[in-house]
């Protein structure tokens, strides 16, 4: 059985579907006014392997990601750069899609934009003003915390703690009833983008907009809820506040992944530690950062520096040397998983997504295939090799692409021949010419792997 922790309940739940072998998802996407960095990089992984993992467990699963292009920060942008709303939304958004893609992120069943479902979101207003949950003010439309009895239970906190710091994290306005009261529809102002509503031109608050494109496609009742913890309040409790608010039930589940540390600090502009996507992609295998990412657990933070990276790196390494291995050793490709293995797999994935123990688990069985082609019982490699690939494919690891070489017959044998030289040194125990060799081809970016029936290398 499959289990998930549950942000509302705070504990974790056996994961009983709608409607049983269907899973319904709706991970909350960024707001393109920017280059994505590595916390929508956490994000968007999370989920990732979920979808991946309740496919590969044999559900049907209906995978939704919003894109939020409509936002002060879009406006901000735009204005700033003398472009329009539009067209700041659609080049942030082809960066994040595009940065994604190297992290080979599975794309949504659909991607949604805010702005195609302004006339659901206005639905959702009338119908929350026709329950006393909303008033209007000239400023707009606003919900009303007071007629929500549980309101600040996504975080398990009371209305009276939450109002307290309600200026260091929402929008305060005098002419609200309650600080914490948020905005569902806001009136026009110079310059912005508007729609026609009932109560003037204007354009939706953030929360609203998920409500509408959730509810609307998934319908009421939906499984999972996702996004990254910094959304928890005052985002997903609005969202859920909202819902509510119209009598119709609202995420069944929520899951939320914590956030990124650089350096031994949360990553932030203005600490001078914030990275972005494509910077990091341009400087590491995309393979790596998954990699790093799935040993930490997607609901604790995850620290990024060098020591990390260069660790994940040489294991990421060991995949490869595997491919190779098994290749050159001609071990079949057509054999069956062995089952004790995916099981031990399983239970650690059905444990919410227990990523850092279902690694190991795959480690532990490579090495073992490396053992069995080295000893050359190629039955048993063969099986612990498919093993290997099953499980890697349900992480999203996939093998390594190789880096383009224009081929170069005098260059190769050169090589051959350096690698000759430091075999035939190895044998006379000449070790310090065979470490000369060995570093005069590492710094021609020349790897050598040692086998007992003799050395082979490789490029990168």
């Amino acid at each position: 059985m499959i289990r998930f922790f549950d942000t509302l309940s705070a504990q974790k739940r056996d994961f009983v579907p709608r409607i049983d072998g269907e899973v319904s998802i709706y991970a909350c996407g960024p707001t393109v006014y920017d280059h994505p960095h590595l916390g929508h990089a956490r994000t968007a992984l999370t989920y990732d392997i979920a979808v991946r993992y309740l496919r590969w467990r044999g559900h049907t699963v209906t995978y939704v990601a919003n894109i939020t292009d409509i936002d002060d920060n879009i406006i901000a942008r735009a204005q700033r750069e003398g472009s329009t709303e539009p067209e700041i939304a659609a080049t942030y958004e082809a960066a994040y899609i595009e940065q994604l893609d190297r992290l080979s992120i599975i794309h949504p069943d659909q991607r949604t934009h805010a702005t195609d479902f302004i006339a659901e979101m206005i639905t959702t207003i009338e119908t929350l003003l026709e329950r006393n949950m909303a008033y209007v003010l000239d400023s707009g439309v606003y919900f009303d915390v007071s007629e929500l009895p549980d309101y600040g239970a996504l975080v398990h906190r009371s209305v009276d703690d939450l109002r307290e710091g309600a200026g260091a994290r929402v929008e305060v306005d005098t002419e609200k009833d309650d600080p914490l009261d948020f905005a569902l529809w806001k009136a026009a102002k110079e310059g912005e983008p508007t729609w026609d509503s009932p109560w003037g031109p204007g354009r939706p608050g953030w929360h609203i907009e998920c409500v509408a494109m959730s509810l609307g496609i998934l319908g009421p009742g939906f499984d999972i809820h996702g996004g990254g913890s910094d959304l928890a309040f005052p985002h997903h409790e609005n969202e859920r506040a909202e819902a509510v608010g119209t009598g119709v039930e609202f995420a069944r589940n929520w899951l939320h992944s914590a956030m990124v540390n650089v350096g031994g600090e949360k990553m932030s502009k203005s600490l001078g530690n914030f990275v972005t996507l494509a910077d990091f992609l341009d400087a590491y295998d995309p393979r790596v950062l998954r990699l790093l990412m799935l040993q930490t657990h997607y609901r604790k933070t995850m620290e990024i520096n060098a020591e990390a990276l260069d660790s994940t790196a040489q294991a990421l390494a060991r995949f490869d040397a595997l491919d190779r291995n098994a290749e050159s050793a001609g071990i079949a490709t057509d054999s069956a998983p062995d089952q004790a293995i995916v099981d031990d797999f399983v239970t650690s994935m059905d444990d919410d997504l227990g990523t850092p123990k279902a690694v190991a688990t795959v480690f532990e069985t490579l090495r073992a295939a490396n053992a069995a082609i080295s000893a050359g019982d190629l039955t048993l490699a063969s099986t612990l090799k498919a093993t290997v690939d099953e499980l890697r494919s349900v992480l999203g690891i996939d093998a390594a692409s190789g880096v383009a070489v224009i081929a170069d017959d005098d260059a190769d044998a050169a090589i051959d021949a350096l690698v000759a030289e430091r075999d035939a040194a190895r044998a006379a125990k000449d070790f310090a010419t065979s470490d000369r060799v060995r570093d005069e081809l590492a710094a021609q970016g020349i790897t050598i792997e040692d086998k007992p029936t003799g050395s082979t290398w490789y490029r990168g």
